[in-house]
């Protein structure tokens, strides 16, 4: 079990991974009066097992919001939507790319958003923020309750223009950092795959990942390093290169690709 922060008296946000990597995504957010579930990549068996393990049930999320169409972030919205009754929010596009690779079946409660505008759901503002990754319309999230700032900014693509703006103005971030480029070199990967993942609409990489938070890192109060390769990197991969960035300047953690984490505060 991945330990992340103590509950404190001023917690007006709690943060759940579910699961975090290529092979299923999904995290959960609660504040005073809203639940929220993004992306929908694991099993609805296994992230209603993972909520119930935090004494949550799956039903009471009030909406998945689905960040782009690959099927680790999106295989499994339309079985959350008729197991779970959850409200869909997904851009027109990326449902419809969906759809092509999976067939998702019946959502009862489909809600179309444009990718860069900004949603209200329950007392949370959800700023979406289009990236260059390689999917439709794949966008990161911002989530405002009006007290705290949380980023979900997986798939980035690279380091585009305005995320270290976007960063900086968080409180706290679940942030990929997907692969150390020295072992993608030597992995087995594809050469083609190689450079799909180092190029402009892949992942970004440790140290990438470690400047972009050295950026931001007096605004945010930790950060959570997620979307990690098993291929082309390893946890402790991930941490060498942000202590050496990082020092002991700001909290990281690893969001597993396997288990669930424990509950973080904001």
């Amino acid at each position: 079990m991945i330990s992340f922060s103590s509950k404190t008296t001023q917690e007006t946000m709690r943060i759940v991974s579910l699961q975090s990597g290529s092979n299923g995504n999904c995290i959960f957010i609660e504040t005073r009066n809203t639940r929220l579930l993004f992306d929908a990549g694991i099993s609805a068996k296994r992230a209603r097992e993972r909520l119930e393990f935090h004494g949550i049930d799956i039903r009471s999320a009030d909406a998945l919001l689905i960040s782009h169409d690959h099927s680790d972030h999106a295989g499994n919205m339309g079985v959350f939507s008729r197991k779970f009754e959850l409200p869909i929010w997904v851009t027109k596009q990326t449902y419809q790319a969906a759809g092509t690779k999976k067939h998702l079946g019946e959502i009862a409660q489909l809600h179309h958003f444009t990718s860069g505008e900004t949603l209200q759901i329950g007392d949370v503002r959800i700023e979406t923020i289009r990236t260059p990754h390689d999917a439709a319309d794949g966008v990161a999230f911002i989530v405002d309750n009006g007290h705290v700032r949380f980023g979900i900014m997986t798939d980035l693509g690279h380091p585009f223009h305005d995320l270290k703006e976007a960063v900086q103005s968080l409180d706290a971030v679940l942030l990929e950092s997907n692969y150390d480029p020295h072992k993608l070199q030597h992995c087995g990967y594809s050469e083609e795959t190689k450079a799909r993942i180092s190029g402009k609409g892949g992942h970004i990489s440790n140290e990438e990942a470690a400047k972009l938070l050295e950026s931001a890192k007096s605004n945010l109060r930790w950060a959570c390093l997620g979307h990690i390769s098993a291929e082309s990197n390893h946890p402790d991969l991930v941490s060498q290169t942000h202590k050496k960035i990082l020092g002991e300047s700001l909290p990281f953690y690893i969001a597993s690709r396997y288990e669930v984490s424990d509950m973080f505060f904001l």
